[in-house]
């Protein structure tokens, strides 16, 4: 008789432990409370309640992490939402970049007056350097005074990263090579493709750095990174000026449409300066180009981007007052709507602004 009373017992003891252990050898498995034996009542849960603990904020992090993103000449859309000459603009695309990471942006509008952009610069505690077309005149002046800025706060012991991408990689090519004419023609228009990792590189420090092993591989053989871009320069020429292989390691490379190599990322050797050939933020934000990788994986690669940069700026100890930073936000600004062309960028925010002669 006392043999059917304890059989139950035991089996529900046996259950219990075989759960325990079963959670001991696997480390990385997550069990529910009802599955470790924990019980439901009040008393119980008030207990349980007093086990979690919300940790302490580092003091050495920035968690409202401002980033810049420098304006481009033009409207984004060649002339048909904004033929005014001072009109410039950012694809809303590089802000949702920096806020899928956790960061605000303030727009550096190029060409407003100097005094005014140094002081927005102060603001944020990284920059974006964005895609485009233009490599002259003012434009290239002022991102060669912000990355030259951008060196100096690093200098002074200011953690300051700077992204580069597809033009804002190329212009920063020219800047420290001092050197307009480095840039070679490629053939990666509408173009996706895969990464190809230098021999032996340290991805630590770079975008990749918190990229899981299989997304790695996949990035080797899929197209999952968007290239749109005419201009680039090839491993051999990048390594043969000792301005650049002495300022930036070679992380990736690329085959353009005509088996032609080029970089395509590149990480300072002393500064969190980052450049891409490709572009991070049309992955999850972009829909106006028909080569446009959409996958899972591929939008996992926009998010870890934008991690990465974000982390970066996190680690900027820059924290200005909130009512210069609030008066100053992107958000103080409307995007434009201009996909129903079916091309281009989906939105753009446009400024307008005449430059001061001062």
């Amino acid at each position: 008789m006392w043999s059917y009373v304890w059989l139950p017992i035991l089996l529900s003891l046996c259950t219990d432990a075989i759960t325990m252990v079963k959670a001991a050898e696997s480390p990385a498995a997550i069990f529910l409370p009802s599955q470790v034996g924990a019980a439901d009542d009040d008393e119980s849960r008030a207990f349980d309640s007093r086990n979690y603990v919300c940790s302490a904020p580092n003091p050495d992090l920035n968690y409202k992490p401002v980033i810049g993103i420098l304006s481009h000449p033009g409207d984004g859309a060649s002339g048909r939402l904004s033929n005014d000459s001072n009109a410039s603009y950012i694809a809303a695309s590089y802000v949702k970049l920096a806020e899928a990471g956790g960061a605000r942006v303030i727009p550096l509008i190029f060409n407003e007056p100097e005094e005014s952009l140094f002081q927005k610069l102060g603001l944020v505690n990284g920059v974006i350097f964005t895609g485009g077309w233009a490599k002259e005149g003012l434009y290239y002046e002022i991102v060669k005074k912000i990355f030259n800025k951008a060196l100096e706060r690093n200098d002074a012991g200011e953690h300051f990263p700077v992204y580069a991408i597809c033009l804002g990689f190329e212009l920063v090519t020219m800047i420290i090579s001092q050197n307009r004419d480095i840039l070679e023609k490629v053939d990666a228009k509408n173009s996706a493709s895969s990464l190809q990792f230098v021999e032996n590189v340290n991805i630590e420090g770079t975008v990749f750095q918190r990229f899981p092993p299989e997304l790695l591989k996949k990035l080797n053989t899929d197209c999952l990174v968007m290239q749109n871009h005419q201009w680039g320069i090839s491993p051999g020429r990048y390594e043969g000026n000792i301005a650049l292989s002495s300022f930036f390691n070679i992380v990736t490379t690329c085959i353009d449409d005509h088996g032609k190599a080029y970089v395509s990322t590149v990480q300072s050797k002393k500064y969190p300066v980052t450049g891409v050939q490709w572009h991070p933020e049309k992955n999850a934000f972009e829909w106006g180009l028909s080569r446009i990788p959409h996958s899972e994986d591929a939008i996992q690669v926009t998010q870890l981007a934008a991690n990465h940069l974000v982390s970066e700026a996190r680690k900027s100890l820059n924290r200005p007052t909130s009512g210069k930073v609030l008066s100053n936000l992107i958000y103080n600004y409307k995007p434009t709507y201009c996909g129903y062309e079916g091309r281009g960028y989906d939105e753009v925010y446009i400024f307008t602004q005449q430059r001061s002669l001062l």
